[in-house]
């Protein structure tokens, strides 16, 4: 049965899990053997109102114990532990915390004493990295030679900031990663139709993309905005981290477009949940 999501092509890159909490998985990283992932919808949690129904923040607003119930249900459908989470700070930074056995249940079950913190890569079985969406992009990064992952929170200025490329680097110099041994996934978020923004971030584009690029990252509308392509975006800054094009998988699925099945800050503004992109090791 599908979620009746909305992609932007007909071949899906998604693997649509149902059952009590349904998630969206990635074939192409299921396949290296090594991780559980996934990537969570609004739907199969216990939350109420503009928080319906699975809301995986504690800071908009909810009631903690809904969000609590809400993780224990999306971590038995992914068969991962609360108690392995360890949670990202995110605020639009390029910062990538390594997340080492001291870390476990950070965010969850333990305080968080980290703060900026936007990326996170560990080589340790069983901690669950967990980020947290409404729109920006997640980054999904899987070694299954050095047994290695990354997930990395990209907005528009973490992209700019080329946070992929950042993980990547940190992978390269904790754990010796080769970035052609890389396996990558862009998670859903809002895609380029539904992505409106500014000359001033454009220029930022302008002074961090090399110009060969710009034709499939932005155009110029007659109200003077533009439309910018995260997805392909970050794609490219990943290409040039050194991963290969066969193993970096692009989502087509956007969150604004499917705004009833998945959180859209464009959409709803402040009065929302979030989503959340989890990644472990076996």
């Amino acid at each position: 049965m599908s979620l009746g999501l909305q992609y932007k092509n007909r071949e899906s890159v998604f693997c649509e899990v149902e059952g009590e909490t349904p998630y969206l998985q990635y074939p192409l990283l299921s396949a290296t053997g090594v991780v559980r992932h996934g990537f969570s919808t609004r739907l199969g949690g216990v939350s109420e109102g503009c928080f319906s129904s699975l809301n995986l923040s504690f800071s908009r607003g909810d009631r903690e114990e809904d969000v609590r119930e809400n993780f224990r249900r999306i971590a038995d459908s992914l068969g991962v532990r609360c108690e392995d989470m360890v949670f990202s700070q995110q605020t639009h930074t390029t910062n990538v915390r390594v997340v080492t056995e001291e870390d476990r249940g950070k965010g969850l079950v333990r305080p968080v004493e980290y703060q900026d913190v936007d990326g996170m890569i560990t080589n340790v079985p069983g901690i669950c990295l967990a980020t947290f969406y409404a729109d920006c992009v997640p980054l999904y990064f899987v070694d299954p030679v050095k047994k290695a992952i990354g997930l990395s929170h990209s907005g528009w200025r973490g992209t700019v900031g080329k946070i992929g490329k950042v993980t990547v680097e940190q992978m390269e110099r904790q754990y010796g990663c080769n970035p052609a041994d890389l396996y990558a996934a862009i998670g859903p978020s809002i895609c380029q139709d539904c992505y409106e923004v500014s000359e001033d971030v454009i220029a930022k584009f302008r002074m961090h993309f090399d110009r060969q690029y710009w034709e499939d990252l932005f155009y110029r509308k007659e109200n003077g905005k533009y439309q910018l392509n995260l997805w392909r975006a970050n794609e490219t800054v990943l290409q040039e981290a050194g991963i290969p094009d066969t193993h970096i998988a692009v989502t087509n699925l956007c969150t604004h477009c499917n705004n009833a099945l998945l959180f859209s800050h464009r959409t709803m503004g402040n009065e929302r949940g979030n989503l959340a992109a989890f990644l472990a090791l076996k």
